[in-house]
């Protein structure tokens, strides 16, 4: 799960990582009163999970509260890279000396936490990364042995920061560290982190995202969920225990296992191509069970998606036999009733595959087409979508 800014700094200021105060508002009313709460010039941030808000205007000065309204009406509904801004942040602005970069995050590639840390930190650190890699220190972290202070003067100096500020950064890190580790998050990163006129060092914005497997050791997580901003698909899919995402094509996906679902995806866009570029709609994957209850949680879900035409089930029995899926499939239907309207090309393979087949073949429900071959089912779903 991402955080906007705000939620992020707040679990910063929580482990005692150096912030500014603020006030998250939906209304320009009540970023006026904010403004003037916290006094002189305030910086309005829109409140997005993505990146290039200042370029994109969402990110404004505003030197009094008559301003600051002004400001954030402008913001307020604004669109930025397609997620639409309903809350903005009111901060104190703040003198900038110097502009740096710092996060953890997980190396998933080398199967470690990596620290990555720059002196040339602010809006264009994408930017440095590409063209000047040398200037972003990158330091791989012992899980085991995590990062104490000694570790954390080690990233310092790896990252040439300043002297007069070295020791402060070296605190910052290991308040950082407490927040990764103790957050559960794959992610935390402060850009930028600056350097005051006065040499105190803070963080001026805060991305941070947490590991939903470990959401039943953080049931204070559940608070920063914006049930407005997630797909409803996605949230209905969460709801009943179901790993969905969401995607942009058209053939509904269902099968079981991240594997075999991310194959499935392969071979549905292949076939694609031939028929005006269809495209699969989601990823689901029902995992190792495949009751009448399941089969029909994913297809209502599939199935609400106005962009699917068609629908893929892609089933290879193993510990779940495939005369338990095809039972699953017929009873799914039956429970939906007239909310299946979309065909269904149904392919069975491995552990009782015959009894699976006969029993979809005995039920010949109007809407189930079974194929034999994973190759043959895409392209039968892509057809089918693209027909309707």
């Amino acid at each position: 799960m991402d955080l906007y800014e705000y939620q992020a700094k707040d679990l910063f200021a929580r482990h005692g990582v150096p912030v500014l105060p603020g006030t998250v508002v939906t209304t320009p009313e009540d970023a006026s009163a904010a403004a003037e709460q916290l006094g002189g010039t305030v910086v309005v941030k829109a409140q997005v999970k993505t990146g290039g808000r200042g370029k994109a205007g969402g990110v404004k000065l505003a030197k009094t509260p008559d301003e600051t309204r002004a400001r954030a009406s402008d913001i307020l509904g604004l669109d930025i890279k397609g997620h639409t801004v309903r809350k903005v942040l009111v901060t104190p602005a703040s003198d900038i000396a110097e502009e740096y970069y710092f996060s953890f995050l997980l190396d998933r590639a080398n199967r470690n936490f990596l620290a990555m840390a720059s002196v040339e930190g602010g809006m264009e650190i994408e930017e440095v990364a590409a063209t000047k890699p040398e200037a972003l220190a990158k330091i791989a972290i012992d899980p085991l042995a995590g990062v104490d202070l000694a570790k954390a003067r080690e990233i310092v100096a790896a990252a040439r920061f300043p002297a007069e500020v070295a020791d402060q950064i070296a605190e910052t890190i290991v308040k950082l560290w407490e927040t990764f580790v103790r957050e559960d998050a794959t992610l935390v990163e402060i850009n930028p982190l600056v350097r005051d006129p006065e040499d105190r060092v803070l963080a001026l914005d805060g991305k941070v995202t947490l590991d939903d497997n470990a959401d039943f050791r953080h049931a204070d997580h559940a608070e920063l969920v914006d049930i407005d901003a997630e797909n409803p698909l996605e949230a209905a899919a969460k709801a009943k225990g179901l790993n969905y995402v969401k995607l942009d094509g058209q053939v509904g996906i269902i099968g079981n296992g991240a594997g075999l679902v991310m194959s499935t995806l392969d071979v549905v866009a292949y076939a694609g191509e031939e028929f005006g570029g269809v495209k699969p709609a989601n990823f689901l994957d029902i995992g190792g069970g495949a009751s009448a209850e399941v089969m029909a949680n994913g297809l209502h879900v599939i199935l609400g998606d106005e962009d699917v035409r068609s629908v893929f089930v892609n089933v290879f029995g193993g510990i779940t036999a495939c005369d338990q899926v095809a039972t699953g499939i017929v009873q799914a239907l039956r429970i939906l009733g007239d909310e299946a309207t979309k065909p269904l090309v149904v392919r069975l393979d491995g552990n009782n595959v015959d009894e699976g087949r006969r029993i979809l073949a005995e039920a010949n429900h109007p809407l189930v087409t079974m194929v034999d071959t994973m190759d043959g089912a895409a392209r039968k779903a892509a057809e089918l979508a693209a027909a309707n």
